[in-house]
């Protein structure tokens, strides 16, 4: 698989760029932050994105293990908090989307851990990141690249 010449637009860029800075800036957390963008990438099977946020992660001091278990999230007692497990639920809720919504109790379950503004944050951080996936994945712009 090669990467695609297809450049992305400045503002297309820049827009997605404010939009995530947003969304975590909102959100508070920025270890979770990137715990929710790995997950999503995963999912998506986004290498550009999963690369960058696991550096990220690591620069937010998520320790290796966290990382290393988090496609298996919800077997890795103890590794994940409440809090953590609600978002990431949300997480693959928002991003498969397998039934056409996102489940009541899913969302119910993050609302208990976050309130309106943060879970607001959560979810446009969710949708972005999916965005970029989509972007990236798309083009097939691969792990480490400096031409996107």
């Amino acid at each position: 698989m090669t990467a695609r010449t297809t450049h992305l637009d400045a503002g297309v860029r820049s827009a997605m760029q404010s939009l995530s800075a947003a969304a975590k800036k909102g959100l508070g957390d920025p270890a979770l932050a990137e715990l929710v963008m790995i997950r999503a990438s995963q999912l998506n099977h986004c290498a550009f994105c999963l690369d960058m946020h696991l550096a990220l992660a690591r620069e937010h001091g998520v320790s290796e293990d966290r990382l290393q278990l988090l496609s298996a999230w919800e077997e890795a007692e103890g590794l994940y908090s409440e809090s953590e497990r609600a978002a990431l639920a949300l997480t693959e809720a928002v991003t498969v989307l397998t039934d056409g919504f996102v489940p009541d109790a899913v969302y119910e379950r993050a609302a208990q851990y976050f309130d309106e503004g943060q879970l607001a944050h959560l979810i446009g951080l969710i949708t972005v990141i999916n965005g970029w996936n989509r972007l990236m994945v798309s083009r097939r712009i691969p792990a480490g690249s400096t031409e996107w």
